[in-house]
């Protein structure tokens, strides 16, 4: 949350084009560039413009400490809440992640390291900087969690806590994966002051369509990951599946958001891109890749090329 997304830590780009020619855009320094940001824009075009093939980056000091505390609350409205209240605060954490009751238990199953399966949801907060600064930055966090509901927060006292709780978020997706055959991970991402009525549309749209959904994600970006675990071979459920990641896209294009926070927009959302970027955005897209990439060599069918 607090050192923002990749994008930010590009300076230059050494890309090859369709055409095989080679280009650098942005620079080596962190300082103004002549002309457009080309860049950004090779960044986030998911290799339909060129194959990068070196890349500058700004990179920042280590902090000095860390403090990661775990949240519990009897509530995932609650612990959404939270998420959304700490940021307008003003404290911004190194990382704010989300686990509903569904994924906690799932974890615990998976890795037994003590998680409170009793929980509606969970929070797993870190921030970091000086120890002073830490200090008072974790008795803020522990403020909020406390008006917000929270019925504990636990801080991780030696390495071998800390490192059991982030074990325990990077298990997720194979815990989850354990759970039913097939795993639909979607990461549509909206403003985090969204972030409880999203919780709220998700857990509505999981009833709507009878089918099992883990909520879990970077909170503290509006970063959601719904997890929908099925089994493919069912067919009348894939249907209804397919029919619910529909109604999650609007869902979260409804409440200012975007279809894919981190994952990216690929086969799977191409159908759907035109719903957040409107016909005049869409159709520009076409045109650059068309101008960039006149045979379509590169990554077809994805993104404009779909």
């Amino acid at each position: 949350v607090k050192y923002g997304i990749t994008r930010d830590y590009v300076l230059g780009l050494e890309v090859v084009l369709p055409d095989g020619s080679v280009v650098e855009v942005g620079n080596k320094f962190d300082s103004e560039m002549a002309g457009p940001d080309w860049g950004m824009l090779l960044v986030g075009s998911e290799g339909t413009l060129g194959i990068v093939t070196k890349a500058y980056l700004r990179l920042v000091d280590k902090p000095s400490a860390k403090q990661t505390l775990l949240a519990i609350f009897n509530s995932l409205d609650d612990a959404a809440n939270t998420v959304s209240d700490m940021i307008a605060s003003g404290t911004i954490p190194t990382t704010l992640e989300i686990m509903d009751n569904q994924t906690i238990r799932a974890v615990e199953d998976y890795l037994n390291v003590g998680l409170p399966v009793s929980a509606e949801a969970i929070l797993l907060i870190e921030v970091d900087g000086s120890a002073v600064a830490i200090a008072k930055q974790a008795e803020h966090v522990m403020k909020v969690c406390r008006k917000c509901g929270a019925t504990e927060i636990q801080a991780a006292s030696t390495p071998e806590d800390i490192d059991k709780l982030w074990r325990a978020r990077r298990a997720i997706s194979p815990a989850c994966g354990k759970i039913n055959p097939t795993k639909i991970s979607e990461d549509a991402t909206v403003p985090r002051s969204q972030i409880p009525e999203m919780v709220r549309r998700l857990r509505a749209i999981a009833k709507k369509y009878d089918l099992k959904m883990v909520i879990f994600g970077h909170a503290g970006d509006g970063n959601l990951h719904p997890n929908i675990l099925s089994n493919k071979h069912d067919h009348e459920e894939m249907e209804r599946v397919e029919q619910a990641v529909e109604d999650l896209f609007k869902a979260a294009l409804e409440l200012g958001g975007t279809l894919s926070g981190e994952h990216g927009i690929g086969y799977m959302k191409a159908p759907f891109l035109k719903w957040e970027t409107g016909e005049t955005g869409f159709a520009v897209g076409q045109k650059l890749k068309s101008v960039v990439d006149q045979q379509g060599v590169l990554n077809p069918g994805k993104l404009f090329n779909a």
